[in-house]
């Protein structure tokens, strides 16, 4: 198959934003999507099937083929609904796009238990129980492709997401170990840092900024990742308002300690060590 056509890709959160953005760019390039979305707010509270109806008539109004989920992603029976969704009305499932995610932002010294749980639940387990639940169809055919939505708040970090940062995050860990395992299956797992004017960012970067920041910039690049031509394997790609680059973890030089080293020793030769000077991309040395 050429890029995406003829694949079936389960696209999470696609009621609004950019899920809605990369469900409707798929679907014109000939995929066939499973539109989920539990209608919810943006705290994650509420659900209803407007939302992801909405995205199935518009898709199937321009001549696509889509059908909707209205399942949680953040516990295992949403995340097997969603997948079941795919075989029952396609046959197979080919993609998976973790997109699903809530906000509930406050200063570390504010946030409570819960508004921690909740994100990382919906985010963080969320992509697990998607993920999961279509890995072993991935490994029986040999063929699959997983793309999450991670944040320039996971790799960076930003006041008042240490829910949300610490989420993200844990995705890009996830993706990592995801390329090692499906590699052999021909399974790539990648993620994308999108940044984009949706609800979920309405407050959270002034609006001068986001106006130059339209979903319809970030979803050929998830197209491109969910493709039968891409090769990336456990790559973060960040991309918004027309930029598109990758981000990757590096590694100094550092130094080397012959004997086991006092806190004094490390402490003078601390600035070898955070020297960025000749720093290559890091591998896992014990991997």
């Amino acid at each position: 198959m050429a890029g995406v056509e003829g694949r079936v890709v389960a696209v999470t959160g696609a009621g609004g934003g950019l899920g809605r953005e990369y469900a409707r760019t798929l679907a014109a390039a000939g995929a066939r999507l499973v539109v989920n979305d539990l209608g919810g707010a943006r705290d994650g509270t509420g659900q209803g099937h407007a939302a992801a109806d909405a995205v199935v008539e518009e898709i199937r109004g321009a001549g696509g083929e889509a059908v909707a989920s209205y399942d949680s992603v953040a516990d295992e029976a949403g995340g097997r609904g969603v997948v079941a969704t795919a075989l029952d009305a396609f046959g197979r499932v080919d993609g998976v796009v973790a997109n699903a995610g809530i906000l509930r932002d406050a200063a570390f010294h504010k946030m409570g238990a819960a508004d921690w749980d909740a994100v990382q639940r919906v985010h963080l387990d969320g992509t697990y129980h998607v993920v999961r639940a279509a890995w072993p169809h991935f490994r029986e055919q040999r063929h699959g492709r997983v793309v999450v939505a991670a944040s320039t708040s996971g790799i960076y970090g930003n006041f008042g997401q240490a829910n949300y940062g610490a989420a993200k995050a844990g995705m890009i860990g996830l993706i990592q170990t995801l390329a090692i395992e499906g590699r052999k299956y021909c399974i790539l797992a990648n993620a994308i840092a999108p940044m984009a004017a949706t609800r979920m960012t309405a407050d959270v970067a002034p609006p001068e900024i986001l106006e130059k920041l339209a979903p319809a910039h970030v979803a050929p690049v998830v197209g491109h990742l969910l493709s039968d031509e891409c090769t990336d394997n456990g790559t973060v790609i960040v991309a918004g308002g027309g930029q598109v680059h990758q981000v990757r973890q590096f590694m100094t030089r550092g130094a080397t300690f012959v004997e086991v080293p006092s806190i004094e020793d490390v402490a003078a030769r601390w600035d070898e060590v955070v020297d960025l000077a000749g720093a290559v991309p890091g591998t896992n040395p014990v991997g």
